[in-house]
């Protein structure tokens, strides 16, 4: 994917759901992967020629693995002008120790973001941008459909009430296909995780399922995506443009 898709496709999903207002200052969440890293390049380029001005910082929430290297990261901040942060934290040492029976990933995903949205507020940020594509919303929605027996996935925007803070989700309209290709193509400096629970999730599950789909009915993604957008999800925001079909 050419990085002028990227934009037009980020834009897109900013305007369409008012992402961003005038002043507001963005934290993007860097995990070292592909999807953070494409969403951290498409932000820093948009916010040279989008018209409603808006600042941006880089967050990484360190959980305290060894050879967890961010140094290539740090250069990218720095070749796109983006104040960059990394937060270290015990959160590996935690999870090790955590005597609980089954997946470690909930309690994970708990702590890096609380560590995450504290470091949001403490810079001075009244949003952060989460780096969920297109596949992500669908897989969330067959987790939901699977193991919770409802229909649901994350808004593209949500304000978090106790924290004062919006979530925002500019990747929405691309495809991991593409994040990919992008980051090939961009030859982006992805970082190796360091979670022993890597690949072998309930989500990794999901993610097989929806390509398996895909693969023997092809545009399904697009169309199961489709029905997600119109589906009325509870704390959903309307689009400013309705999602036309195909």
């Amino acid at each position: 994917m050419k990085l002028q898709k990227l934009y037009s496709q980020v834009r897109r999903a900013i305007d369409d759901y008012q992402m961003i207002q005038p002043n507001d200052k963005i934290a993007v969440g860097i995990s070292g992967g592909k999807d953070s890293l494409t969403l951290l390049y498409a932000l820093a380029g948009l916010r040279k020629f989008y018209p409603v001005p808006f600042e941006l910082i880089a967050i990484s929430v360190d959980l305290g693995y060894p050879d967890f290297d961010l140094s290539e990261v740090k250069e990218l901040c720095s070749k796109l002008q983006v104040e960059y942060h990394i937060i270290n934290t015990q959160i590996g040492e935690i999870l090790t120790s955590n005597t609980q029976k089954g997946s470690p990933c909930s309690l994970c995903a708990k702590l890096r973001k609380g560590a995450l949205n504290q470091a949001v507020k403490d810079l001075g940020c009244n949003k952060v941008a989460y780096a969920h594509h297109m596949d992500d919303i669908i897989e969330t929605m067959f987790l939901s459909l699977i193991f919770e027996g409802r229909f649901y996935s994350f808004s593209p925007v949500t304000h978090l009430d106790r924290m004062n803070l919006t979530v925002i989700r500019p990747l929405m309209y691309v495809l991991e296909a593409d994040v990919i290709g992008f980051k090939n193509k961009y030859e982006l400096p992805v970082v190796h995780n360091p979670c022993p629970a890597d690949g072998h999730t309930k989500r990794e599950y999901a993610k097989q399922l929806v390509r398996q789909i895909h693969h023997e009915n092809p545009g399904a993604k697009q169309r199961m995506f489709h029905a997600i957008i119109n589906g009325n999800i509870e704390g959903w925001p309307s689009q400013i443009t309705p999602m036309k079909k195909g």
